[in-house]
């Protein structure tokens, strides 16, 4: 059974027209948009790198961890919930232990990987290219790998955003935040 129509009235009991009061949201979802957004971006970029060397491709793959340390934009949105594995990250990264803190890596990076966040640090991409801090290629080879399964750019992004959170890194503008 469907709900009601735009123009049935409200079931809060209002009185007022469902469309003028709760609504209902049509189309698609956030999620959905995020997906076709990326997936429009990704389209675009393939042109910027068709032509590219192996080589050519294999310095960008190798590039995409220290993008993040270009601007802000390009650090993900941390959970507001301190999960028992961003701890661990937290403390691990803290402690520079780079053998310690890969399974909790994994497992963040999964928390945080959603289509909204790869389209929130595709728009940031953008417009840093627009202010010519990436190149064209740089770019697009980042927006393209967004739409991969790969989780490279955000793991990274994930990196530097807590080594900054608990003052192990200073800012891309050379701030070191208080832990």
């Amino acid at each position: 059974m469907t709900g009601p129509g735009r123009n049935d009235p409200c079931p809060c009991g209002s009185g007022r027209k469902t469309k003028r009061c709760c609504g209902q949201r049509r189309g698609p979802s956030d999620e959905q948009l995020a997906r076709a957004r990326l997936a429009t971006l990704a389209h675009d970029s393939v042109h910027d790198l068709a032509r590219l060397s192996d080589d050519a491709l294999e310095i960008l793959w190798e590039g995409l961890f220290d993008l993040p340390t270009i601007d802000l934009a390009l650090h993900v949105k941390l959970p507001e919930l301190i999960t028992p594995e961003l701890q661990r990250l937290r403390d691990a990264v803290a402690d520079d232990d780079p053998d310690r803190g890969w399974d909790e890596l994994r497992t963040v990076t999964n928390q945080i990987d959603t289509p909204q966040q790869r389209a929130r640090l595709a728009d940031a991409i953008l417009r840093l290219r627009a202010r010519r801090c990436l190149t064209r290629t740089q770019a697009a080879y980042a927006i393209y790998h967004l739409n991969t399964p790969s989780q490279h750019l955000l793991a990274a992004s994930l990196t530097h955003t807590i080594a900054i959170a608990v003052g192990a890194s200073r800012t891309p503008g050379g701030l070191r935040i208080a832990a």
